[in-house]
């Protein structure tokens, strides 16, 4: 009698035991499948460490309440021999403000001395890659700016404002390797005031650029920005091509510069670069930025 009451409870036991241990993997299960639903995306950081791969803007953006400041600046060219100290003695620079409206959207301006040119841009971040890639494998921001010379023409008294201004869309693509981050911008860039009536108002053009990562601090970095032919007539324009150094210290991102475009303006070193690299056209620089939190950690 005893036996079977003990083998009864025995299967009691067992059959609740089993039941229970089901109803917690279910349960257990349940609860995964939820955390996997609500999970938030794990999104790429650092593609890149500057706003400027060289002269083109990147998808990055200061994060919300921060401050940029940045210089650029452009020596004259190699070859204009020892008398101009090889370039040094001449000069452009550009003084930038860039400042993180949200996370995702960015506002900028600008003052060149080359042409004397103001400059201003709006950049929003549509799509941020993942570490997941199937979710989403690239980055992706819109840029949009505005640019205008106020250098003094005597012999032009018809140029005004409207005249001098000049207006860039951009689309940025990128990707963010192990080691290696690339970056694709088509271009619409569009001139109120063209050099000739053959010569188009609305031009298209497509940037190329690509950072590899040496170190923790060190990278290089390359760009080119190819205009098709036929749609400005000028004579002794070339493709914009840059390539820099890239060292990152703490708050600041310093950058070596070769490039045959002077200017560092999207209306201006695309479409009106006169350079040669052949022929040792060729601007020495650097950019450097400084990034300033302007609210306070919650």
């Amino acid at each position: 009698m005893r036996i079977k009451l003990l083998f009864t409870c025995f299967l009691i036991i067992s059959f609740t035991g089993t039941k229970l241990q089901a109803q917690d993997s279910s349960l257990l299960k349940m609860l995964n499948d939820a955390m996997g639903v609500n999970a938030k995306p794990m999104y790429v950081t650092g593609t890149f460490k500057a706003l400027h791969l060289v002269n083109m803007q990147t998808i990055e953006g200061p994060a919300n309440g921060v401050l940029n400041f940045q210089v650029q600046h452009r020596f004259g060219a190699l070859n204009s021999g020892s008398y101009n100290f090889f370039g040094l003695d001449n000069a452009n620079l550009r003084l930038g403000l860039d400042y993180g409206i949200s996370d995702r959207l960015a506002v900028g301006i600008g003052r060149s001395s080359l042409e004397k040119t103001f400059d201003g841009y709006l950049k929003y971040k549509l799509f941020r890659q993942t570490v997941a890639s199937e979710a989403m494998p690239i980055s992706v921001s819109l840029l949009g700016t505005i640019s205008s010379y106020t250098l003094r023409h005597i012999d032009k008294p018809y140029l005004n404002a409207k005249y001098r201004t000049a207006y860039t869309g951009q689309l940025l693509l990128a990707k963010k390797f192990a080691s290696f981050s690339i970056e694709l911008t088509p271009t619409l860039l569009h001139y109120n005031l063209v050099p000739t009536p053959q010569d188009h108002n609305n031009i298209f053009a497509l940037g190329i650029g690509g950072r590899l990562k040496l170190s923790n601090r060190m990278s290089l970095i390359g760009e080119y920005n190819y205009m098709p032919t036929g749609q400005l007539l000028t004579t002794g324009l070339h493709n914009s091509m840059s390539f820099a150094w890239e060292i990152e210290t703490g708050g600041h991102v310093f950058q070596l510069v070769f490039s045959n475009s002077q200017s560092m303006i999207e209306s201006q070193y695309i479409g009106q670069t006169t350079g040669s690299w052949g022929k040792g056209d060729i601007y020495f620089g650097f950019n450097i930025s400084r990034v300033f939190n302007l609210k306070k950690n919650k």
